[in-house]
C-alpha cells in the first residue's frame, strides 16, 4: 500500500509545486495570512477534508480533518505559511505548508483500507506569536496520536531539540525632569534599563552555557535634555530546559526589581509575544520517519542539530508525540532568513525536497496507523518523557 502513496503523490505533485510557488510570490505576515490559508485549505475541500478556520480565535488558523470508516490512530501533519517583513519566505514556510498539506491528502487515499484519521492543522505566526502554543494549551491534540512537520534547511537533520522561550518586556516608570536646570526633580527610567541591562550581563556568568539572553531598548527617552519618565526593554529568554528556563527568568525578574529600586522607578513585567516550551522530539517516530525519508530523499541526513532557536512545536512535543526534522535543499551553508533561502526554495533542488518531503511524512503516517507496536512504544516514550519533565 505505500506503492499507493508514492503514485498519489507523483499525481498531485504538480499541483503542490504551483501552491509552493504561489505562497513564495505572495508572502503573507503571521496572522495576516489569509490568501495562504484559502490557497491550502481549498485544495484540502477538493480531496474531501472538513476543514474549521478561526481555530483558537486566530482568523488564519484552521483544522482540515479526513476520518476513514475505520478505527485507528489519527495522524496530524502540522502547516506553517507566514513569512517575513522584507525577506519572504526565508524560512521556507511555502515548503512547510505544502508538505504538511500534500502528505495529509496523500494519506487520506489509503486510511479507507487502512482505519484511522488524518488532520492537517494550519498554525500560523510561527515567526512571532505562534499559535500551535494556544492549540497545545486548548486541547486541539486531544484526540492526535502523533503529530509531525518537516522544516527546509541546507541540509537534512534528524528531529532534535530546542530551546524553551520566554519574551518578556520590563517596562520603567519614572518622572520626568529638566534635565539640565531640575535633574534632582526627576526619576530617571532610561537608568533602571541600563542597570537592567547590567544586572543581566552580570548573571551570564552564572548560568549554564545553553541559555541565551538578547534584548533591546524599545523606549528610552525623547530628548537628551528630559529625563526619561518612560523605558522599555524587551527581551528573549532562552534556556534548553523549561523548568530551569523558569528559574533564570526569574533571576532576571529580581534583577529588574532592584533596578527599579535603584532608581525609584516602578516596574511593570509582560509577556510580549507567547512563550515556547523546548522541543522533546519522540525517539520512536523520529525513527521511523528517518528510515522512510532514507528512502525518498537521496542526500545524506545529518545527526540532529544543537538546538539554539526556539520554535512553537516545541509546545506541541509536551502534548503529544512529535517530531520536527529538517529536509535539506541540497546547498550546506544556507543561511535561514535570506532572501537566497526563499529562492532556493522555488528551485530544482525546491521540487526534489516538496516531493520527498510529503511522500515520508505520508509513509510515516502509515507505518504508525498499520504498526500497533510501533504506535504503543511512540507512546510509551511519550508517557515516560512527560513523567521525567513533571
Amino acid at each position: 500500500m505505500k506503492e499507493q502513496l508514492s503514485v498519489t503523490v507523483k499525481g498531485i505533485q504538480d499541483k503542490l509545486w504551483k501552491m509552493n510557488n504561489q505562497l513564495y510570490e505572495n508572502p503573507e505576515l503571521g496572522d495576516k495570512e489569509f490568501e495562504s490559508m484559502k490557497l491550502l485549505t481549498h485544495f484540502l475541500m477538493e480531496h474531501d477534508f472538513k476543514v474549521e478556520t478561526g481555530k483558537v480565535n486566530r482568523p488564519t488558523a484552521f483544522k482540515a480533518v479526513y476520518k476513514s470508516e475505520k478505527p485507528g490512530p489519527t495522524i496530524a501533519y502540522l502547516a506553517e505559511y507566514d513569512a517575513l517583513p522584507g525577506v519572504g519566505h526565508g524560512c521556507g514556510h511555502n515548503l512547510i505548508g505544502t508538505m504538511s498539506v500534500g502528505a495529509g491528502v496523500a494519506l487520506s487515499k489509503v486510511v479507507h483500507e487502512t482505519g484511522g484519521n488524518v488532520v492537517v492543522l494550519g498554525t500560523p505566526a510561527e515567526e512571532t506569536n505562534g499559535a500551535k502554543v494556544p492549540m497545545s494549551e486548548q486541547g486541539i491534540f486531544d484526540d492526535i496520536d502523533v503529530a509531525m512537520i518537516l522544516h527546509p534547511s541546507d541540509q537534512s537533520y534528524e528531529s532534535g531539540d530546542s530551546l524553551a522561550m520566554d519574551a518578556i518586556q520590563y517596562a520603567f516608570k519614572g518622572k520626568s525632569a529638566h534635565a539640565a536646570a531640575s535633574p534632582e526633580k526627576g526619576i530617571n527610567a532610561l537608568d533602571s534599563v541600563i542597570q537592567l541591562f547590567n544586572g543581566i550581563n552580570a548573571l551570564r556568568q552564572h548560568v549554564t552555557s545553553d541559555v541565551r539572553i538578547h534584548g533591546v531598548i524599545s523606549e528610552g527617552g525623547q530628548a537628551a535634555n528630559v529625563v526619561p519618565d518612560y523605558a522599555v526593554a524587551q527581551f528573549y529568554i532562552r534556556a534548553k530546559d523549561r523548568n530551569y528556563l523558569n528559574e533564570v527568568v526569574e533571576q532576571v525578574k529580581n534583577i529588574a526589581e532592584g533596578a527599579a529600586l535603584m532608581t525609584g522607578a516602578s516596574l511593570e513585567i509582560s509577556n510580549y509575544e507567547l512563550s515556547y516550551d523546548d522541543m522533546i522530539t519522540n525517539q520512536t517516530l523520529s525513527n521511523a520517519f528517518d528510515k522512510n525519508i532514507r528512502q525518498t530523499y537521496h542526500h545524506e541526513i545529518q545527526p540532529p542539530k544543537q538546538g539554539t532557536g526556539s520554535i512553537d512545536m516545541g509546545n506541541v512535543s509536551h502534548v503529544v508525540p512529535a517530531i520536527h526534522p529538517y529536509i535539506g535543499l541540497n546547498k550546506p551553508g544556507l543561511v535561514h532568513h535570506t532572501t537566497e533561502f526563499a529562492d532556493k526554495t522555488v528551485s530544482e533542488d525546491g521540487c526534489e525536497t516538496l516531493v520527498s518531503g510529503v511522500l515520508a511524512l505520508a509513509q510515516t503516517g502509515f507505518d504508525v496507523i498499520v504498526d500497533e507496536e510501533l504506535l504503543k512504544k511512540i507512546k510509551n516514550e511519550f508517557n515516560k518523557n512527560s513523567q521525567t519533565n513533571v
